[in-house]
């Protein structure tokens, strides 16, 4: 999934982080915007985050199978404390021996994956989730190009069947990608986005 010796536990973690900062610049005003996730305004997508990370964390106990765990949560009237305590629970879930080498059930994919493979779409799931928010603020992504450069080999190794991508999921099916992108704009339209049509300060 990742380059030899690349650890993606810790670039998940980096991810999660950069995703926790911006969501908690959100004012309240800010919660019925608009998204880049077409039809989601930020109080939906905070929801959706917020299910991820708990699924995740089920699936590297072994739970994954059970969909309740990935349900929104019912209660998001401070959807950044929601979204705060789901990513702790992630957090500590990756980080628990073995993580990486159990299989990890994701029903949204229909299939069980590596753990090492699964956390990399975890992965990849909040770098672009993560610019989703900046997009949404107007605010920069702070992120390295070291970081990026990994998510765009995780980004191409997405599912892209129609029943996986589209409304309803977290990216939409990919699209055609300019020569002259950089890593984070190819790995975006790779995932369905489309940053020409987001402030560019947060690209």
């Amino acid at each position: 999934m990742t380059a030899t010796g690349t650890d993606i536990v810790e670039l998940d973690r980096i991810a999660v982080y950069e995703a926790l900062r911006v969501v908690e610049l959100a004012q309240e005003e800010d919660w019925e915007r608009d998204t880049p996730c077409a039809g989601w305004n930020l109080r939906r997508l905070v929801a959706h985050m917020a299910a991820q990370h708990h699924g995740f964390a089920a699936a590297a106990r072994g739970a994954g199978r059970d969909r309740a765990y990935w349900r929104e949560p019912a209660d998001l009237s401070e959807p950044a404390r929601t979204h705060r305590a789901a990513a702790t629970a992630v957090l500590a879930a990756f980080a628990e021996p073995g993580a990486t080498e159990r299989e990890f059930a994701l029903p949204e994919l229909g299939a069980s994956f590596p753990g090492r493979t699964a956390i990399g779409f975890h992965f990849i799931d909040y770098v672009v989730h993560a610019w989703d928010v900046t997009a949404t603020l107007d605010v920069e992504l702070d992120l390295s190009d070291d970081v990026l450069g990994i998510a765009l080999v995780v980004a191409q190794l997405v599912p892209t069947e129609p029943a996986v991508r589209g409304p309803g999921f977290a990216f939409a099916p990919p699209l055609d990608v300019p020569p002259d992108a950089g890593p984070l704009d190819e790995a975006l339209r790779l995932l369905g986005r489309t940053p020409e049509h987001w402030p560019t300060k947060s690209r």
